[in-house]
């Protein structure tokens, strides 16, 4: 036998027992694993995993060389020196601190290359060399000495993968101010110096639970007003006022604490698990068949408030229930519930500074009770308008009659505006604006051809009834005209706002080319992600970004949008890269070309507000 063969006998032998006693990885079922690391399989694999014969693999501290140095008073630098021929998976590489007054935020990672293998799909990795920066929220103070574990895992391009390796390491940071955990993870100041809105959201999250729930509470409840949760008091109102003449206060509010529990419990439900798969929370529920699918249930409801079709219970249902129920034709207490349930994702199209930062205490720390928690007490808050409604709805509405079954029509008519809403976020601009003429001409048709009541308040119906026929005409009008603005139909007569130049960007590398050469101009840059079932992200286009002052503020910046609507994987990857929950989110860089993640801005902002966020933001320090 040859000294060849010896040789590749004995690394087979080593290999197989190394396999068997210390479980190498191998033999690890791990996502990040090599093809090559696969169990063996009969002498053909041994020969093919000695591709290299005479190279010796490196031990892991040698192919993977770490430090860790202080960033100053709130930042850490991890670095890794990668030797050639071996790389890092991003995914892979974890940072955690024992410590109880210090706060880690989401680790800031260079983009990576792609690598695709068979077994295990697309995997961003890093050769030669890697620098992580992870933000750390402290209280003022003095040096202090941090403790921190980082995990991390690489293989050999020669095909053998290593376990992974953690280290414990003390990094000590300078004395400072201190900084709170933003929305990205890095330290968030807000524009006059103090901790930013999601901040103080994500501290409350570690504080008294009590205090964290009345806070989560009250945000909800402002919450409730913004225009992505009105809508669902006329899908409430709907569903009681279908009722009839039955509807008593007692079952109204009953009702009410169905839909709102139902909502409230889907929404937590679906902000722990896309929080925990690390997945945006908002494009779960914003795929397009799930919306045209909800508008068509409103457009169902909408017709059975007209009367051309009654949704009952089986007759033999209803005879048993009789005793408990007053055999409604509407507002059973199980679809009460299901509706609920799909009114969560009307919610979901708004993101703030509560939602984000619940979202980040679960995906950065694991702590699903506490964060579970805090989004069942915001649901609750945004729902405390929807019980009041509840209970009020049994005295508001008429008593039996014309004005019982008018009633009726005209939510009807509300939810074909809302029908009309959600359809809106998924079709060109122009059929948005027949959509919108749908429920305007028909609460036309209602009010003048349908009202047969003799009141005083019936002339002014008549009038809201014409002002609704003139602006479905104009919707439709526009739409022939190439309109695309509900709210300035007729493009001759619209007001011509100045918009800002922004440039799409789609990937990582999209952003590092742009942010490179804004930097050579002495340009700072503002990156704005948005989508276009992000109801906030509408607001801040209209009223935030035609702004005069926000439009000097940002004369001399370089304008990037990542649109993020469609979710594919260059919209991950671009989200993840700045551990954003969803938009709008918007992030500015500085001359230098490093963001100053101090200075992000999460969810709507008023056009003052935000200018001075701006400019703060451009001229701060690294």
């Amino acid at each position: 036998m040859t000294l060849r063969i010896r040789h590749i006998l004995v690394l087979g032998l080593l290999a197989g027992a190394a396999g068997a006693l210390a479980q190498t990885p191998a033999a690890a079922q791990t996502p990040q694993s090599s093809p090559a690391a696969a169990p063996s399989k009969g002498l053909s694999s041994v020969l093919g995993s000695v591709k290299t014969s005479g190279d010796n693999f490196l031990p892991a501290e040698q192919a993977f060389r770490f430090d860790a140095l202080a960033g100053g008073s709130d930042q850490v630098q991890l670095n890794w020196e990668i030797a050639d021929g071996y790389y890092l998976y991003r995914a892979r590489i974890k940072v955690a601190t024992a410590s109880t007054t210090a706060q880690l935020g989401a680790p800031q990672f260079p983009a990576g290359q792609f690598k695709t293998d068979e077994y295990f799909g697309r995997q961003e990795i890093y050769h030669h060399e890697l620098r992580v920066s992870v933000p750390v929220a402290r209280a003022a103070g003095g040096a202090f000495t941090l403790p921190l574990e980082v995990t991390y895992q690489g293989c050999a391009e020669a095909g053998l993968c290593y376990p992974p390796v953690t280290r414990s390491v003390s990094v000590t940071l300078a004395g400072g101010s201190g900084a709170t955990v933003g929305p990205g993870g890095a330290g968030a100041s807000g524009a006059a110096g103090g901790p930013s809105e999601q901040s103080r959201f994500a501290q409350l999250l570690t504080g008294n639970v009590f205090l964290m729930i009345g806070g989560f509470y009250l945000a909800g409840l402002l919450l409730a007003f913004t225009p992505c949760v009105l809508p669902m008091v006329p899908i409430l109102s709907g569903i009681i006022a279908g009722g009839g003449a039955h509807t008593t206060t007692g079952r109204a509010f009953a009702l009410s604490v169905t839909y709102v529990l139902g909502m409230a419990l889907t929404y937590t439900a679906a902000g722990i698990v896309g929080a925990a798969m690390g997945h945006e929370v908002q494009a779960l529920f914003q795929q397009w068949w799930v919306l045209a699918l909800f508008a068509a249930v409103f457009v169902a409801m909408a017709l059975s408030m007209f009367g051309l079709y009654t949704v009952q219970m089986p007759a033999a249902i209803q005879t048993r229930l009789a005793d408990v129920s007053n055999r409604q034709s509407a507002g059973t207490f199980g679809g009460v519930a299901v509706m609920g349930a799909l009114s969560a994702l009307i919610v979901t199209t708004c993101v703030g500074p509560a939602l984000v930062a619940a979202l980040l205490v679960i995906s950065q720390t694991g702590q699903m009770v506490r964060g579970g928690a805090a989004l069942f007490a915001m649901s609750i808050g945004m729902g405390t308008p929807l019980l009041i409604v509840g209970a009020s709805a049994g005295k508001l509405l008429p008593k039996a009659g014309a004005w019982m079954d008018f009633v009726k029509k005209l939510f009807g008519v509300m939810m074909l505006g809302v029908a009309a809403w959600m359809l809106a976020r998924i079709v060109p601009d122009r059929t948005a604006l027949l959509l919108w003429a749908v429920p305007a001409l028909t609460l036309a048709w209602l009010v003048w051809f349908e009202l047969r009541i003799r009141s005083a308040a019936v002339w002014a119906l008549r009038v809201a009834g014409l002002a609704a026929g003139l602006y479905g005409v104009a919707l439709a009008a526009g739409a022939a005209l190439g309109g695309t603005d509900p709210l300035s139909p007729i493009p001759a007569f619209a007001h011509q706002a100045h918009t800002l130049p922004f440039q799409r960007i789609r990937t990582v590398a999209d952003l590092e080319h742009a942010v490179a050469g804004a930097s050579a101009a002495k340009r700072g840059v503002l990156l704005d992600f948005s989508a276009d079932w992000c109801t906030s992200c509408k607001e801040m286009e209209r009223y935030t970004f035609t702004d005069p002052q926000v439009q000097t503020a940002l004369a001399n910046v370089t304008l990037l949008r990542a649109d993020v609507t469609a979710d594919d994987a260059d919209d991950q990857a671009l989200l993840k890269y700045f551990g954003i929950m969803g938009p709008p989110t918007i992030a500015f860089y500085g001359v230098d070309g490093r963001e100053r993640s101090d200075f992000r801005v999460v969810g709507y902002l008023k056009a003052d507000a935000f200018a001075a966020r701006a400019r703060e933001a451009l001229q701060a320090a690294p």
